[in-house]
């Protein structure tokens, strides 16, 4: 069937006028070049090439641009998300669709600062309680460490002293009883830690009633074996008393009395020493031959208690450990202080123990021996009567030779300065008095004996008064009689 030209789409309607309107697709054009005046709708995509003039409007998909480079001036539209580069991002200026703007409206917004703010909280609740748990911990930790370290030294006995004690365990008493006693005596600290002890050594049937002798410086096991061993007998016990101002001479002769040693061999043991304590390191490493008993001044005076028929040895050794544990690190210190040493201290003390009527004296006597000590040039010797007396009634009776030179070394009226040594064994107050005198422009005293009253004076004229108003006293005393 023939077709019909007009009706054919895909052929043009051909007028041979240059005036008549023609219609063609625009892929029918036969060549760029081809003249025409005619508007042309062709879809982008059918561009021939980058080159091909137009000034017509052209619609493209983004996505079907051919390039970045691609010279337009046509207004494109393409998707966001088409962008091929940072350029081809759409204008953030542009309203959102308003399918976008409808979603936002319906959907919640979300806060994420509240959020953080309440982990912040969370957070900052689980540090503080992290916090005062740790401090709980570490303040429980020390004081269970501290608690077992005094229950440590306590089973350990350490901190005690050797300084021995007579216990009493009374018939049928429990262990609990016996601790209780043993911390009222100042034996240990924590009677609770000795029961717990005693217990774990199944010694809570054993102790054995009657006395004992034991110290503070006794660890638990030593003590409990002390305690469940043989009880002394009554016989067997002696207490003696050395009072102050004792010679050495003096306490020997009462051990011996009470049958606890030998007298000769106590005075031997005693001054030969070398026993290991404390006190030992700070005496001189050299002992001068001027000098009569050695350890003169280091019997501490005391009630000691001892067994009959002891070893000599025995029995210095417990007096050793009672001086030791008299003198203190505080004594040491004001030793130093003061530029004497330990034996220069007891040497002083003796003379203020031999002079002092009573406790309340010791500290202006010191004082003025002090005075005169600090002015050797005025006063070079003490003038102390008791040192004279000591040279009479204890060295010359007992040294196995006769020497001048020792007893000038110790009458103060002929020696300058201390004596060699001490003249007898001082208290704690005459050690006081030494170390903390009193302060006063004084250079001599005199004491009446009867009346136990101490003058004191600067100068030497009014030290002449005060022994002529003594003996006047004593006239008056004795004529009274």
């Amino acid at each position: 069937m023939a077709r019909s030209k007009k009706n054919d789409p895909y052929y043009e309607l051909l007028r041979e006028t240059s005036g008549e309107e023609t219609y063609r697709p625009a892929h029918m054009a036969e060549s760029k070049e081809e003249p025409s005046g005619e508007e042309t709708y062709r879809p982008a995509h059918m561009a021939e090439s980058k080159g091909e003039p137009s000034g017509e409007e052209t619609y493209r998909p983004a996505h079907m641009a051919e390039s970045k480079g691609e010279a337009s001036g046509e207004e494109t539209y393409r998707p966001a998300h088409m962008a091929e580069s940072k350029e081809d991002a759409p204008d953030e200026s542009r309203p959102a669709p308003r399918r976008d703007a409808e979603k936002r409206r319906s959907t919640p917004q979300r806060r994420p600062q509240k959020k953080r703010r309440k982990r912040r909280k969370h957070k900052s609740a689980r540090i503080y309680s992290v916090l005062i748990m740790l401090t709980l911990i570490l303040v429980i930790s020390i004081t269970l460490a501290m608690g077992i370290i005094e229950v440590g030294k306590d089973m350990l006995g350490i901190n005690g002293t050797q300084t021995l004690k007579v216990f009493e365990i009374p018939e049928n008493a429990t262990t609990s009883e016996i601790a209780d006693s043993l911390h009222e005596q100042g034996i240990i600290r924590i009677p609770k830690a000795f029961v717990f002890f005693s217990r774990l050594s199944k010694a809570d049937a054993s102790y054995i009633a009657g006395k004992h002798e034991v110290s503070s410086a006794m660890a638990y096991e030593a003590l409990i074996a002390e305690l469940t061993g043989s009880a002394m007998e009554e016989n067997e016990v002696v207490d003696v008393m050395f009072p102050e101002g004792c010679t050495l001479y003096e306490a020997a002769q009462k051990l011996e009395e009470n049958n606890v040693c030998d007298a000769s061999k106590f005075l031997y043991y005693f001054n030969t020493g070398g026993m290991g304590y404390e006190f030992e390191k700070h005496l001189p490493t050299t002992t001068s031959k001027l000098k009569f008993y050695r350890m003169e001044g280091y019997l501490f005076p005391d009630t000691y208690t001892f067994y009959e028929e002891m070893e000599p040895a025995d029995v210095c050794n417990k007096i050793y450990v009672n001086f030791n544990s008299k003198i203190t690190e505080e004594d040491y210190a004001r030793m130093d202080e003061l530029h004497i040493g330990l034996d220069e201290m007891i040497t002083f003390a003796s003379m203020v123990q031999a002079e002092a009527a009573n406790e309340e004296e010791m500290p202006k006597i010191a004082s003025v021996f002090w005075n005169r000590l600090n002015a050797p040039d005025t006063y070079p010797q003490l003038q102390s009567d008791p040192t004279k007396k000591y040279v009479e009634r204890t060295i010359k009776p007992n040294i196995e030779l006769g020497d001048q030179l020792i007893y000038d070394a110790y009458d103060t009226y002929t020696c300058t300065g201390l004596p060699a040594g001490a003249i007898g064994n001082p208290g704690r107050a005459a050690i006081d008095a030494v170390l903390h005198p009193a302060e006063t422009d004084y250079y001599y005293f005199y004491a009446n004996v009867d009346t136990g009253v101490t003058y004191f004076a600067r100068t030497l004229e009014e030290h002449e008064q005060n022994i002529e108003k003594v003996k006047q006293q004593q006239a008056a005393a004795e004529d009274g009689e």
